[in-house]
């Protein structure tokens, strides 16, 4: 049976770094900065640039069989999603970001529990109210159209604001005081469309091949030849991913290893590597890790 997949893209701070995922795990995304409808080389897929913040009210809706959105925005609109896999990359980095509760640097506060009465400027409004009843701290949360970080002291004592480095909370003179929650990108869908067999296995292999390119992040491979009396000494300076693989060559007396390293330990990696014995050493680079 064959079909359309209504997909949404992240549109605004996720953007580039979702269609350079997808170009990672295979998909050429095309947007057009005026388009909200970009192309895509698949006929399966039909592609809708939506607001994250936005996502999982179309996706419950049905308007959207899938769409790629912070799981922070979905716990704060409360809607019923099915969570299909946990996608950890962000704008600049490869980590989760944490929404964190800050104050002026020279703020007398603390902790949470001193800001009793108090306004908080956030666009996390639902999920920071939970944090402050499940405190028992009484505070008047305000939304924040943006520009969070310039409202304390004047226009709010704190913000609830999100960060993947903390640099700009620190350029405005922010101090975290704690973390409200961590998130990373999920890809959610429609339960309906979920339940659909065709439309669950196409979601289910877009999920498969983003997280293949996530996992090749940062990693190469590695292969070499080894004498059979080096073997276990070169086996035994390499971090592998897995148990690497050996492989016998036609010369009795040797062995071929392949392996999955971190590429930031091959600078003291090779070098042992070939002092141990090993001998045509190349690295090369992982589109793909699929476990």
């Amino acid at each position: 049976m064959g079909g359309k997949l209504k997909l949404g893209i992240p549109k605004g701070s996720l953007q580039d770094a979702t269609i350079a995922l997808f170009e990672r795990a295979g998909w050429h995304i095309f947007a057009n900065g005026r388009s909200y409808f970009p192309g895509i080389d698949d006929s399966e897929i039909e592609c809708m640039l939506i607001r994250a913040q936005e996502m999982a009210r179309y996706v419950e809706k049905g308007v959207l069989d899938a769409g790629l959105t912070g799981i922070d925005w979905v716990v704060e609109s409360g809607l019923d999603v099915a969570s299909v896999t946990s996608l950890t990359y962000s704008k600049a980095t490869n980590t989760k970001v944490r929404w964190v509760l800050a104050v002026p640097e020279d703020s007398p506060f603390q902790k949470a529990e001193e800001l009793g009465g108090k306004v908080i400027a956030t666009e996390l409004v639902e999920v920071t109210k939970n944090y402050f009843a499940n405190k028992k701290v009484p505070v008047k949360v305000e939304f924040s159209w943006g520009a969070t970080e310039v409202k304390p002291p004047m226009l709010a004592d704190a913000i609830v604001e999100v960060t993947e480095t903390g640099s700009s909370l620190r350029a405005n003179r922010l101090r975290i005081i704690d973390t409200v929650m961590e998130s990373e990108t999920h890809l959610i869908a429609n339960r309906a469309a979920y339940a659909d067999p065709w439309k669950k296995q196409k979601i289910d292999n877009i999920a498969l091949m983003l997280n293949g390119a996530i996992a090749a992040q940062s990693r190469v491979g590695l292969m070499m030849n080894v004498e059979k009396k080096n073997l276990e000494q070169v086996l035994a300076m390499l971090p592998a991913l897995d148990s690497p693989t050996v492989s016998a060559l036609s010369d009795a007396g040797w062995a071929a290893v392949n392996t999955v390293l971190e590429e930031s330990v091959l600078r003291d990696v090779i070098p042992k590597l070939k002092g141990a014995g090993a001998t045509g050493i190349v690295e090369y680079p992982l589109n793909k890790i699929v476990y």
